[in-house]
């Protein structure tokens, strides 16, 4: 492919129209597009659903070839982990790549091994792919900050795009584990999301004081009865907690909630352009 720019998307599968926008908007800025399907067991502790995350494949392959992705890279977890891999952190045996800071906060504090699963695979595919381009939804907001600073770290030759988060109808934030939803918890679903819109109003609307925010989120949460794992105005940039005002890097807004079984994260950037989807 010498002379052509490559753009890469990388997945775990089980696609949606959130995975097929990232793709459509690859081709638009790229001469090739080149996605992932590869369920990472690093990002995974023992107690997780690595043995029941969805997978699709034949299907997620049809569905790439409909938005013009080039070619679909779908190693065996032998070729990405040539040591071999454990879930248990402390019994892992070879080379990983932590994030250290950005990965150990928010979605990092509950669940400590994710972002040094996933910087390693990125890291991986990045060297396999060699991609131009790298495409990311912003509905997992940490992971784009955490591979941001792992790119600029590292000094590896490649952007990453972020793109806004695709949502069904009720607002809902696509993901592969809605599909873990049963018809009366995909009713309750879209809660997080309603909670983070109202903060958001009061945002637009000029208040900047973070704790009126999380505290118009909370209402919202608490009121619905869910568990709530954390509601979090960080600075966009650090994603320190806001302690009171919002500043000019403005923030993300991000939580976490429990829908029975399956977990709900969310996020929304207040005060920060995110690019529109194809």
């Amino acid at each position: 492919m010498e002379g052509k720019t490559i753009g890469f998307v990388p997945t775990m599968g089980a696609l949606h129209n959130g995975h097929l926008s990232l793709a459509k908007t690859a081709k638009k800025d790229c001469d090739r597009v080149v996605a992932s399907i590869f369920v990472n067991p690093a990002q995974f502790a023992p107690t997780e659903d690595l043995d029941r995350y969805p997978r699709t494949f034949e299907a997620d392959v049809q569905l790439l070839a409909t938005v013009g992705v080039d070619a679909v890279f779908s190693p065996a977890v032998k070729e990405m982990y040539p040591a071999g891999i454990v879930l248990d952190v402390s019994k892992q045996t070879g080379a990983f790549v932590e994030v250290k800071g950005k990965s150990h906060m928010l979605e990092g504090s509950i669940r400590p091994h994710f972002f040094r699963g996933v910087a390693t695979v990125v890291t991986k595919l990045f060297n396999v792919i060699q991609p131009h381009k790298a495409f990311f939804g912003q509905k997992d907001g940490q992971q784009c900050a955490v591979i941001r600073t792992m790119v600029r770290d590292l000094l590896i030759p490649t952007e990453v795009v972020v793109c806004e988060t695709i949502r069904e109808k009720d607002g809902l934030a696509m993901s592969s584990r809605n599909r873990y939803l049963n018809p009366e918890e995909r009713q309750l679903a879209p809660v997080l999301y309603k909670a983070l819109r109202a903060a958001e109003d009061l945002y637009n609307q000029g208040e900047r004081n973070a704790n009126v925010l999380r505290d118009a989120g909370l209402k919202i949460l608490k009121e619905s009865g869910v568990p709530v794992e954390y509601l979090s105005v960080a600075n966009s940039l650090t994603l320190e907690e806001e302690p009171e005002l919002i500043g000019t890097d403005g923030a993300m807004m991000s939580g976490a909630v429990r829908i029975g079984k399956t977990r709900i994260i969310d996020n929304i950037m207040l005060g920060v352009e995110v690019r529109k989807g194809e």
